[in-house]
């Protein structure tokens, strides 16, 4: 009886090997970013409402009150009122952040600018488009600032190996 046919291993392992592996941790973290960032922004949509009712709830503690940055509520009132388009550029920001990463993974130099373009369009395009200057000051917005920064600068060191 004949052996199944298999495909070589070690072939296998030479394909997947052309792949930096810089690269390659820095796209499963994308991978797992963008995603995380779609479940938010979608989380953020539904419970929109809900947020701005519990904020401007009599029945709220005085000390969670306290801990309110001031004009919290007329921030949530602003994004309530355009939860959609947020939704919206927080997706498109998900789409291209996941296609530069793919492109990246093809070794395609291409995929840097874009993932660029997403990745700074999340806080400036969010910010400044929907919510005015004033918002990047809060802790999420600079959070995701910095990260996009330090994922651009780390994916810019591996250009090297982009065509």
């Amino acid at each position: 009886m004949a052996e199944p046919i298999r495909p070589d291993d070690s072939a296998f392992l030479k394909e997947t090997s052309k792949l930096p592996e810089m690269i390659n941790v820095l796209t499963i973290l994308t991978f797992i970013g963008s995603g995380l960032l779609a479940l938010f922004a979608c989380w953020g949509f539904v419970g929109a409402k809900a947020a701005l009712d519990m904020a401007t709830s009599d029945n709220m503690p005085a000390i969670a009150r306290n801990f309110m940055p001031e004009n919290y509520v007329e921030k949530l009132t602003f994004a309530y009122q355009n939860r959609v388009p947020i939704l919206l550029m927080n997706l498109l920001v998900c789409a291209l952040c996941i296609y530069g990463a793919i492109l990246m993974r093809r070794l395609k130099k291409n995929g840097f600018v874009v993932y660029c373009i997403g990745e700074l369009l999340l806080p400036l395009g969010t910010a400044y488009i929907f919510l005015g200057p004033h918002v990047i000051s809060g802790g999420r917005d600079l959070f995701s600032l910095f990260f996009g920064v330090l994922f651009i600068v780390l994916y810019a060191t591996q250009l090297k190996y982009l065509r």
